[in-house]
């Protein structure tokens, strides 16, 4: 959105007026608390990483299976099929990253924003692909090992493209980030963020995704990710609402993403055809649990939320991502030992298992994340001169 500028002397072309948020639909400018920061947001994220290890830990089969010594199934024979839920936290995960990234990336250079992706990505990334790797690498664990060029590849983060084994079974997601972040960038932050762009992404978007469903072309697939794109768009309609709660074309966004995003949970997680997942899970419960993502973030955004502003979810917003990096694979010889080796019960186990595993997070976060993401960010921005 742009302003013209008219001298009644001499006239003379305008600079772009920077786009501001709208007011909220009371009239009053909308604020954020806590120095800017949503707090209820960074309890979703958490709540959404819990839910995938609950999964990871007892709502599927394959590794798992030799940590507990038998089936999740004979471990939590009631709750291990409600577990198998938890995978859904990826989709709300998605949404999430569709309004912050929105949010962080408006009104940022290109540099900046890159800048930004990778210096919260990957310091966290780099030592939990180097730590999962030499743990399984020691002679008395039980989990096969990626080999060292393997290994080297997934420091790149780009390992599924290249046909190389994964370190760590959660980086599929990054990599759908990785080109959620690449859309974003050309197509909003390099041309400049306005309202207008954004609405064009999420139609054109959209459109391309029903098409891929019907074109079945594994190049476009892997651009257009059809399976996902309802949840990123879903959050960058969110954002405009959050900008102006009375935008009638974010809000239509946010449906349209809604009905499309359920409906793709449901056809590849209703029966899932891999043998180590647990499936026939309820479509009705997949459908509440992916409006509960929505409506979720949603909350947010209209502020609903905003008496959760306690300084713990803070925490719980830095924890996130590290845990979620590290909980699968190192989550797997902790509970052998836990269960196997001291004999906890199933839920002891369970417990004390998310309960190192945030641990480990916190570590991550104050001796990695602390000094690395701002080091790493700043040496990304600075624009350094060539040498006579």
């Amino acid at each position: 959105m742009t302003e013209t500028v008219v001298s009644t002397a001499k006239p003379r072309p305008a600079a772009p007026a920077p786009e501001r948020p709208r007011q909220a639909a009371s009239g009053r400018p909308r604020t954020r608390s806590s120095g800017g920061r949503l707090r209820a947001l960074d309890g979703l994220r958490l709540l959404a990483a819990l839910m995938v290890a609950l999964y990871h830990y007892g709502g599927r089969g394959g590794e798992v299976t030799h940590a507990w010594g038998s089936s999740p199934k004979v471990q939590f024979p009631t709750l291990h099929s409600w577990f198998a839920y938890g995978c859904l936290g990826v989709q709300i995960f998605f949404v999430i990253s569709g309004f912050v990234i929105c949010m962080s990336g408006w009104g940022r250079p290109l540099r900046s924003f890159f800048a930004s992706r990778v210096a919260r990505l990957m310091p966290s990334y780099w030592v939990a692909v180097i730590l999962v790797t030499a743990v399984f690498a020691l002679p008395g664990v039980a989990y096969e090992a990626v080999t060292p060029s393997d290994a080297l590849v997934n420091l790149t983060l780009l390992q599924q493209p290249l046909g190389a084994d994964r370190v760590l079974g959660v980086c599929w997601t990054l990599w759908v980030e990785i080109r959620f972040y690449a859309l974003f960038a050309v197509c909003i932050v390099l041309p400049g963020a306005n309202r207008r762009r954004v609405v064009l992404l999420c139609a054109v978007w959209t459109l391309l995704a029903a098409i891929t469903k019907a074109a079945d072309q594994p190049f476009l697939d892997l651009v257009v990710m059809p399976e996902y794109a309802p949840f990123f768009i879903g959050g960058m309609g969110i954002y405009l609402v959050y900008r102006n709660r009375r935008d009638v074309t974010a809000w239509g966004i946010v449906a349209v993403s809604w009905l499309i995003g359920q409906h793709e949970a449901v056809d590849s997680l209703w029966h899932s055809p891999y043998p180590d997942q647990f499936s026939y899970r309820s479509a009705s419960v997949i459908i509440l649990i992916v409006t509960f993502g929505f409506v979720a973030v949603l909350a947010v955004a209209l502020g609903w939320l905003s008496w959760a502003d306690w300084p713990w979810l803070t925490v719980a917003g830095a924890l996130t991502y590290p845990f979620y990096l590290v909980h699968e694979h190192l989550g797997w010889p902790v509970i052998e030992v836990l269960h196997q080796d001291l004999a906890l019960t199933s839920w002891a186990t369970l417990a004390g298992t998310l309960a190192i595993m945030l641990t480990l997070a916190w570590l991550f976060n104050r001796y990695v994340e602390k000094w690395a993401t701002p080091l790493l960010r700043r040496s990304l921005t600075q624009v350094q001169a060539p040498k006579a």
